[in-house]
């Protein structure tokens, strides 16, 4: 069973495959906060201000570009909502892999160290 800080340690792959339903429920526990909508793993992370907000943004953006495995951003004044979709799985179809969960893994910890609120 992969957890949190196996998810942390990880690197996103270049050739990954879709995970099935059960692979999805797995490891979504394993990063509270994060929810399926859509198909696409989100999670809204709330700042104190636009200040904030762009300092998690920049710092996620240097996340993404490490991992070459990047989310949809809508940004606000105090909000940056992030999903994860991995386009390139189920034939182009796009889907859920193992990379979103690390990349949602990985967000989570940066807002974490960014003193941001983050749910129990």
């Amino acid at each position: 069973m992969t957890t949190t800080a196996d998810l942390l340690q990880a690197r996103c792959a270049h050739a990954t495959t879709a995970l099935d339903e059960a692979g999805v429920t797995g490891l979504l526990a394993q990063i509270p906060g994060w929810r399926l909508e859509d198909g696409r793993l989100c999670r809204d992370f709330p700042c104190a201000d636009y200040y904030r907000t762009m300092a998690f943004v920049n710092a996620l953006a240097w996340i993404s570009h490490q991992e070459d495995h990047h989310p949809e951003l809508t940004v606000t004044y105090n909000n940056c909502r992030v999903r994860y979709h991995t386009h390139s799985v189920n034939g182009g179809r796009g889907g859920l892999s193992h990379n979103d969960f690390i990349c949602a893994a990985k967000a989570s910890a940066l807002a974490q160290a960014q003193d941001m609120a983050v749910p129990a």
